[in-house]
């Protein structure tokens, strides 16, 4: 038996955004019903980034996925995030495949950030804003562009020049660079900066909004005021994982936030377990940090096609 290798542009020409939001939601919909086996991300610290380790297993399908994370490869001309996924036989452990994730992984962001988008946003929402405009910016726009019809479009960047990049690629759509306080006032915000300290304040965000909050995905990192997360319904990608290094992460730690306090996980919603549509005048925050399961079924759909 030969080991699969497929790269990058192997990936593309078998994924695309639609795809890759059904596999997500399916393995989301499997973990909440306890069909998924899958510990807490793995890093390595390191001075300019980190590494971590993801490993999963669904119910037909295992794997781990090896990925960097350096937010100055911007500088390098290189992507901030790199990996690979080994995808092996879940019943003798063969590696079946090895394959580019880098694509994946932006894929499977973008689409979970649309899929907790669709059970906790307002669903007549029609404003995206985008805090960030590096890779991660654009699958977070092309998986709102499937589930919703969106009418203003707006980004910001501390980089102007990068968001201006951003709005000339997607020149077709109704979106314009604007400031962080204009970008905040949109019905769904995707936040996806490297952020150690808040960048979004509260007193921007108004009743009803919907935030993806994307960018911390480790210890120490925070894109949002404490404030917000305190007066938020927040649901998460997995408890474990965001309590130690998503948004929810640093206001755990300076005792401003409890676990207690978070609502649901995105399985629970996506399975029917919570409503997580919550009243129409609530902040409502879903805490990404990104969660194997999600590469794993990407992988699956990869290889099986």
């Amino acid at each position: 038996m030969k080991t699969l290798i497929l790269s990058k542009t192997d990936v593309l020409q078998l994924i695309n955004m639609r795809l890759v939001i059904k596999e997500v939601e399916k393995a989301f919909n499997e973990m909440a019903s306890g069909l998924t086996k899958m510990p807490a991300k793995s890093y390595v610290a390191l001075e300019k980034g980190d590494f971590r380790a993801m490993p999963a297993a669904l119910v037909d399908a295992s794997g781990v996925k090896w990925v960097n994370v350096h937010p100055q490869n911007y500088f390098h001309n290189l992507p901030t995030v790199m990996a690979i996924i080994i995808y092996n036989d879940p019943e003798t452990g063969y590696p079946l495949a090895v394959m580019d994730a880098s694509e994946i992984t932006a894929y499977r962001t973008g689409a979970t950030s649309a899929i907790a988008s669709r059970y906790m946003a307002n669903p007549k929402s029609s404003s995206l804003g985008l805090v960030g405009a590096g890779r991660q910016s654009l699958t977070q726009l092309e998986a709102h562009l499937e589930l919703f019809d969106l009418e203003r479009i707006r980004v910001f960047d501390i980089d102007e020049k990068r968001a201006q990049k951003l709005v000339d690629k997607y020149s077709h759509l109704p979106i314009q660079v604007a400031p962080i306080e204009e970008v905040c006032d949109c019905e769904i915000i995707c936040t996806t900066t490297p952020a150690t300290k808040p960048v979004v304040s509260y007193r921007w965000i108004k009743k009803g909004t919907h935030i993806n909050a994307i960018g911390a995905d480790a210890p120490g990192k925070q894109e949002l005021e404490t404030q917000i997360i305190q007066k938020a319904m927040v649901t998460v990608d997995d408890i474990e994982q965001a309590s130690k290094s998503g948004e929810v992460n640093v206001p755990i730690q300076q005792g401003e936030f409890s676990v207690s306090e978070i609502a649901a996980t995105l399985g629970d919603c996506i399975a029917g377990h919570v409503d997580c549509r919550f009243d129409q005048d609530d902040i409502t925050v879903f805490d990404s940090t990104g969660i194997a399961i999600e590469d794993i079924a990407v992988a699956r759909a990869v290889y099986t096609m």
